[in-house]
């Protein structure tokens, strides 16, 4: 029948995921044996654990946002801009050598609240107007910069004058760095909107099939602006964490993010084309990526190769994880 049909289809989609995502759990540990082995008095340490968490906090949680994007069969490349411009309205909203406005714990949902405007700007430019999110994000990435770079200005550097709020994401009150915990809840955060909520259910459907979505009444246009809008959020709490490990406000304090972030994504298992993955996926990805630079730096690896080789661990990375579902996967040009 077409209920057992559907069914059966089911149950082997989750089997191909599964498999996919023991393939990526067998990377990380694959990587975390190798450098075990490389360099056994520096890798496999708690303090190195910590780092690595440490490193891997703020991606991940630029990772929650970016994830449901792409599930949606978009992207958004704004990242590094919305840090930026979020990151900066953040420590001149808190007391900060400048002596700024200093509005209390009320610069955290400040910051939040710009990412979440200039990522649901982006939205509804994409789905208003029709212009590809690739276009739209680019450019409200150089937009954030450029706010950012007007908030920092010509003056002296803006150092954040909380030292308890600048040493927190490091702590490890519960044995792992604050930071990793936050990034923790993001994730938790993430899972439960993409199982539980309209908002996640439907960037699914959207991804899976926008036309049939489209003609299920599904209003595609408000939610994808609420999607990049989160996204922007979690972007945005990104450049708060940024600036509290740098204890200063810094318009480029994003840089870098983009590329770590998308390329977690697809090795986590959630496919540009949409439908698939998820957030939970995403921290797999990042997992791998943060032990790789990690241990590579611990090794000795010259800098001026460590791109290449990170470059090739990725090329391998994506081909493992999507081999099991290399039939299904769909091609763009």
């Amino acid at each position: 029948s077409l209920s057992e049909t559907g069914s059966g289809g089911a149950a082997r989609r989750r089997g191909l995921a599964a498999r996919a995502g023991l393939a990526e759990l067998a990377i990380l540990l694959a990587l975390v044996a190798i450098f075990s082995v490389l360099n056994p008095h520096a890798f496999p340490t708690l303090t190195n654990l910590n780092t690595i968490l440490n490193n891997a906090a703020i991606p991940i949680v630029i990772g929650v946002g970016a994830s449901l994007v792409v599930l949606t069969g978009r992207i958004d490349l704004s990242v590094e801009g919305v840090m930026g411009a979020a990151g900066m309205a953040f420590v001149l909203l808190s007391a900060n050598s400048r002596e700024t406005a200093d509005i209390g714990w009320l610069a955290y949902p400040a910051a939040l609240a710009v990412g979440a405007v200039l990522g649901g700007t982006t939205g509804a430019i994409h789905a208003l107007a029709k212009v590809p999110s690739f276009i739209v994000s680019l450019g409200m990435w150089y937009v954030g910069l450029g706010i950012a770079a007007v908030l920092f200005g010509y003056e002296m550097i803006p150092f954040l004058g909380n030292e308890a709020a600048v040493a927190w994401p490091t702590a490890t009150p519960l044995g792992l760095p604050n930071s990793f915990v936050l990034a923790l809840v993001v994730v938790g955060l993430g899972w439960l909107i993409e199982r539980y909520t309209r908002l996640g259910r439907y960037a699914y459907a959207i991804g899976n099939n926008e036309s049939v979505a489209r003609m299920t009444g599904i209003p595609v246009a408000g939610f994808v602006v609420a999607i990049f809008a989160f996204a922007g959020a979690c972007s945005a709490l990104a450049g708060v964490m940024g600036s509290l490990a740098l204890g200063a406000g810094s318009a480029t304090v994003g840089v870098g993010m983009l590329f770590l972030t998308l390329a977690a994504i697809v090795i986590g298992g959630t496919p540009l084309g949409g439908g698939r993955g998820g957030a939970l996926r995403t921290v797999t990805g990042v997992l791998i990526l943060s032990t790789l630079y990690n241990g590579l730096i611990l090794v000795g690896v010259d800098p001026s190769i460590q791109s290449g080789v990170s470059g090739v661990v990725l090329v391998a990375a994506v081909i493992a994880a999507g081999w099991s579902q290399r039939a299904r996967l769909r091609v763009f040009k």
